[in-house]
């Protein structure tokens, strides 16, 4: 079954069913975003031109992060005019899947309730118009380059070469709230959960286990604050924790497969077909799910799914604006192979 979908840049849209999930697939997503991250370049003048574009190889490429910050690398969204603001959400349509890109886009919008919440009071500004892009290198067929598209929440991190994405890590997302629980004055609803499967997978796997299998997955009682090595170029290597996917039923894997393809699939169509063929190619019996923290929500809860390819990590442990305990997600994809296209260094 194709659909076309009229963006800035035209593409072709075939839906393909992998697993419990169907992927939107757009053909040649790096081809794409070369030629969107041109186009955006296109529309800014020499000021904004060297804010937006920084050489390929500034340190500034591997410094990331999804903390409020007074000020970011890159060209921020509040400044761009209509036009520039049309190509860079193309740019950015061209970079994730239609699941992946509305997921940034209402994390964005989140950004409001924060700000009805907070008011006066917020030690952070609270904006949705607070992300920024930044092009690393030139975006060239021939040349290797790199984007960012990171603010309050959000962090997305890509490099392109000829006619593959390579790097597309680390990919962060997340809300807070979780849960849209409070009325708010944003035209939000309450019980707008973008993040919804990455926490309730994760629940309905934790929650099937017998006590046995309980005991090799929950590797502490209570959850830890955050996930780790936050903002760091490269993921932790220590080795992985929990049950090992071979220790799960056919139903418990089936489970866990969704939650991965979760993840994935907030990527175009070839990139997350990638990760999956290189999960396939490494093992799935090798990939470990660990848990900490309470088996309900509300409370603070941790999970982690590693395999020799990749690591997730997913933590609820923070009230959101309104107070709710445990309403507040952070969650993130990683190469464990290396993030920004970087070999990692182990040891």
């Amino acid at each position: 079954m194709k659909r076309k979908a009229c963006f800035a840049l035209v593409v072709c849209v075939t839906l393909v069913a992998s697993g419990t999930h169907a992927f939107f697939k757009i053909s040649k997503p790096a081809a794409n975003m070369t030629s969107g991250a041109a186009a955006l370049l296109d529309t800014l003048d020499d000021e904004q031109r060297k804010v937006c574009q920084l050489p390929y190889d500034t340190d500034k490429r591997v410094d990331w992060h999804f903390i409020p910050k007074k000020e970011r690398k890159g060209l921020i969204v509040r400044k761009m005019d209509k036009k520039q603001r049309k190509a860079g959400f193309a740019l950015l349509r061209s970079a994730l899947s239609k699941s992946g890109y509305d997921k940034s886009r209402k994390i964005m919008e989140l950004e409001s309730i924060l700000a009805e919440f907070e008011g006066k009071k917020a030690r952070f500004d609270r904006d949705p118009e607070k992300y920024y892009f930044t092009v690393f290198g030139s975006p060239q067929a021939d040349k290797r380059w790199g984007l960012s598209f990171e603010g309050h929440h959000v962090s997305l991190n890509f490099v392109v070469e000829g006619d593959e994405v390579i790097s597309s890590t680390p990919q962060f997302f997340a809300t807070n709230p979780g849960v849209v629980k409070n009325e708010t004055k944003t035209g939000i609803a309450v019980g707008t959960r973008v993040l919804a499967k990455e926490e309730l997978l994760a629940f309905d796997l934790v929650r099937s286990f017998d006590d046995k299998q309980r005991g090799a997955a929950v590797i502490a009682e209570k959850a830890p604050r955050e996930i780790r090595n936050a903002g760091a170029p490269q993921p932790p290597t220590e080795p992985a924790a929990g049950i090992e996917a071979g220790q799960l039923n056919k139903s418990q894997r089936k489970t866990l497969h969704a939650l991965i393809e979760e993840y994935c699939s907030a990527m175009p169509y070839d990139v997350a077909e990638q990760r999956l063929a290189a999960i396939e190619k490494a093992g799935w019996n090798k990939i470990h799910f660990a848990w900490a923290g309470p088996l309900k929500e509300g409370i603070g809860h941790y999970y982690r799914v590693q395999g020799p390819t990749f690591l997730i990590e997913f933590v609820n442990t923070q009230p959101d604006a309104a107070g709710n305990p445990a309403n507040h997600i952070h969650c993130v994809w990683r190469d464990m192979h290396g993030d920004f296209a970087m070999p990692i260094k182990k040891g």
